[in-house]
């Protein structure tokens, strides 16, 4: 009997354990393909900001030098609003200079006194990483290092960014603004470092490559001369070393964007490369590596790994063009209109990020804007030719989605539908006709429905 007990027993747990296994969450499957050596990473997608894998990626970490692509988007933007121009004049100061000449830290050396205008201090602090040239550059827009910390922190939080904190234009520790020759005022306290997310990082590089696409044209330059043919001439190598031919970490398609290394970031790398056409945009943090693999090489070695995978993987699909229907909403009924209906289409191409061999698992769907439908669901006259109407976007059956970067205008895949042409509202003629033909057709089906009853 008790034989037969245990018996029984141990059936039911067996069973048990296997249900247990088949509820059980599935791995993700960006996890389970590549395995990447650092405490934070990410992979997304340049044109729509979808995320293709993450991993700690909402944790605050150390990002030093990676901080410069702030400044480099704040510069660009001041730029672009005319509030700086790319010719105008900057006066070093003492300090300034002191701190230049610190061979401790990534400089380009700038003179007491020295006049540079804006785009050399921006490729030099785009290129060599120099830090008194951020520095500057933060000086030109916020006119003091705390308005301009104020102004980063402001729009990182206008970008959508979550887990973040400024407090210089560098990425440098607070303790490295004082040292032998130059005092800088510092925002927060004496050990203060900037921080952020992989994720946030991604966002502000995904906005940096989209809002100045012309960033690329710098962060892919290997070596260039600071102020050039002048006393200050200076030559800067670029310190992502994917992007020489001669380099063994040599990266076809990668041109940036930033890398970044302190004692609290550990080294770190945002990257983006581009091949026929499909862009990825990677971050990773504070990489792990042994002892036979310096930590320059350790964040290429990580990156690589990544890129690999997105291009192995992962590809653009067109799944409707630009006046692109779906078969079934190809038109609205219009109310009080001259046609009774009116043709819909997309605005633009519908494009959405695919992983290779699940093709079949996305399926387009029509979503109408129900604010401008009647109870009967239909649009009232007049209607403007290319009026928006709604959108249409793309469901997909991946129970493991990792969604798309805050705040980069998609929650999902999807564009907007909107009219044909335009429809005009009927006079009071044919609206009267229409309304006597429509109360003489009710008769008329009352007859024949009360006739068919009959039989």
């Amino acid at each position: 009997m008790k034989r037969i007990m245990f018996q029984k027993t141990f059936v039911c747990l067996m069973v048990l354990i296997m249900a247990l296994g088949l509820v059980q969450k599935p791995a993700d499957a960006a996890s389970a393909a590549i395995n990447v050596n650092a405490d934070a990473a990410i992979l997304v997608e340049a044109s729509t900001g979808k995320i293709l894998f993450e991993k700690n990626a909402d944790t605050s970490l150390g990002i030093a030098s990676m901080t410069k692509m702030m400044t480099e988007y704040l510069l660009l933007e001041a730029i672009k609003e005319g509030k700086v121009k790319w010719d105008q004049k900057y006066t070093v100061s003492a300090d300034i200079s002191g701190l230049s000449h610190n061979t401790s830290l990534s400089n380009v050396p700038l003179r007491n006194g020295g006049q540079y205008n804006i785009e050399d201090l921006y490729h030099a602090m785009a290129i060599e990483s120099a830090n008194a040239a951020a520095i500057a550059i933060g000086q030109i827009i916020g006119g003091t290092n705390e308005n301009f910390v104020k102004m980063m922190n402001d729009k990182a939080k206008e970008l959508g960014m979550k887990n973040y904190k400024f407090v210089n234009a560098t990425g440098l520790n607070n303790r490295d603004y004082k040292g032998p020759g130059y005092d800088l005022a510092i925002v927060g306290g004496p050990e203060d470092e900037n921080v952020m997310s992989a994720k946030d990082v991604a966002t502000l590089a995904y906005r940096l490559i989209n809002d100045y696409p012309e960033v690329l044209e710098t962060s892919s330059v290997p070596t260039m001369k600071f102020a050039e043919g002048t006393e200050d001439e200076f030559k800067m190598n670029n310190w992502i070393k994917m992007l020489d031919p001669n380099s063994k970490v040599y990266y076809e398609g990668l041109d940036g964007l930033k890398t970044g290394t302190t004692d609290l970031a550990g080294p770190c790398f945002t990257g983006t490369a581009e091949r026929n056409g499909n862009r990825f945009i990677s971050v990773v943090m504070n990489v792990k590596h042994d002892p036979t693999v310096d930590s320059y090489t350790a964040r290429f070695n990580e990156t690589e790994k990544i890129m690999n995978y997105a291009f192995s993987n992962f590809s653009i699909k067109e799944v409707l063009p630009k006046n692109g229907v779906l078969k079934s909403n190809k038109t609205i009924p219009v109310d009080k209109g001259k046609e009774k209906s009116v043709k819909i289409q997309t605005n633009k191409p519908l494009k959405i990020v695919v992983e290779n061999g699940k093709e079949n698992q996305y399926k387009p769907k029509v979503v109408l804007d129900k604010k401008k439908l009647t109870k009967d669901g239909k649009l009232t006259a007049p209607v403007k030719k290319g009026e928006e109407v709604g959108y249409i976007k793309v469901d997909s059956k991946e129970k493991n989605d990792l969604g798309y970067l805050p705040n980069t205008g998609k929650s999902d895949a999807k564009v907007s539908m909107v009219t044909k042409d335009a429809v005009e509202k009927a006079n009071w003629f044919v609206l009267s006709m229409r309304a006597i033909g429509g109360f003489f057709g009710d008769i008329w089906h009352g007859i024949t429905s009360t006739i068919k009853g009959w039989f």
